[in-house]
């Protein structure tokens, strides 16, 4: 459970980036995601301040501050103008002695080489898609169709559309020769699970809470490479996509299937070393959960699948944010309640010896 101390005790520095090549339009809706996070952690009694990044030095957004005295809340995706570097965003806030919210760097890393991502979900006995990482178009390498072509080093479905699904060795090395001259990375090849898909979103560290699952409905798509989410899917409204693909929430599983969707989930989320929350993306076939994606830094904007799960579950969205925080606070030297303890101990020994 997360530190049983009160919201006005726990100041937050919400950290976001903003990025200055982004269009108005990507900035407004930053912002008013941001603004939507800090009033309902102020709504539930945190004391935050919204430090936007606009650049590299994040120690110079941070220095006013004292790390005894607030949590980080980490809501960077990455340093703006620097891909791949959201791992790179926690060692910073690492380095200057901050406590903050969500995976650590080592995770983070992990989760954004899907390689390694597979070859551990492997060695750990969880199901994932068969697959085969392309360095250049081979032929005569993959023979199950549908197949996914995918980078290998990008999230929030970036590179992903409806082309991404093939049917024929043809269509397979057209879209590996793409996907590697596109976006200068090796290409993912995996078995297309065309089979219900699901999100857990998962908060915890010693003790996981598993909120209820969500299900992608792809039903008012009868081709199957359109039952996907793609990149459109998730930031394009006047897409296809984003318009009929719809969220059921909870998914209707039976009891048996929800035992084993929560086992899979809690599997993947130690195996993967993930710490406070994190998003995991799952499909079903023939009775088996395949894990998809793993992502340690979910989304958390109001309107993401998480924050539908928690209030689904009960939560209001200043509630979520307020739990995440707590759980980061567990690690902090003041807030948490066992050295908060000592602290205070500490200081009262000190003033009778005086």
């Amino acid at each position: 459970m997360p530190v049983n101390l009160h919201p006005q005790d726990l100041p937050v520095l919400l950290l976001h980036n903003m990025d200055p090549a982004w269009t108005a339009d990507e900035r407004s809706t930053v912002i008013d995601a941001t603004e939507q996070l800090a009033s309902a952690l102020t709504d539930v009694g945190h004391p935050v301040t919204s430090l936007p990044v606009f650049d590299a030095d994040i120690a110079a957004v941070l220095s006013p501050y004292h790390p005894d005295d607030a949590i980080v809340f980490n809501w960077c995706e990455e340093i703006p103008g620097i891909p791949h570097s959201e791992a790179r965003v926690a060692e910073v806030i690492e380095s200057l002695n901050f406590i903050y919210t969500g995976s650590d760097p080592e995770a983070l890393t992990l989760c954004e080489d899907k390689l390694r991502m597979k070859h551990l979900l492997r060695e750990a006995g969880i199901p994932t898609p068969a697959y085969h990482f392309f360095e250049s178009p081979e032929p005569n390498v993959w023979r199950h169709f549908p197949a996914i072509i995918k980078p290998s080093h990008e999230h929030c479905s970036i590179g992903i559309t409806s082309e991404s699904v093939v049917m024929t060795e043809e269509e397979l090395l057209r879209r590996v020769e793409y996907v590697i001259e596109t976006y200068d990375q090796p290409a993912l090849v995996e078995d297309f699970i065309d089979g219900r898909e699901f999100r857990v979103s998962i908060w915890g560290n010693a003790q996981l809470l598993i909120l209820p699952p969500a299900e992608m409905d792809f039903s008012a798509f009868d081709d199957v490479r359109e039952r996907l989410c793609t990149y459109d899917a998730k930031f394009v409204p006047e897409s296809a996509h984003y318009r009929k693909i719809e969220t059921l929430l909870p998914a209707s599983l039976t009891e048996a299937e929800c035992r084993r969707l929560e086992r899979i989930s809690r599997l993947t989320y130690r195996a993967l070393g993930c710490r406070d929350y994190a998003r995991i993306d799952i499909r079903l076939r023939n009775g088996i959960f395949f894990v998809l994606d793993v992502n340690p830094n979910a989304d958390i904007s109001a309107d993401a699948s998480m924050a539908y799960a928690a209030e689904n579950a009960g939560y209001s969205y200043g509630a979520m944010g307020s739990y995440i925080a707590r759980l980061a606070a567990r690690r902090h030297s003041v807030f948490a309640p066992r050295r908060r303890r000592r602290r205070v101990e500490a200081l009262s020994a000190m003033t009778a010896a005086e």
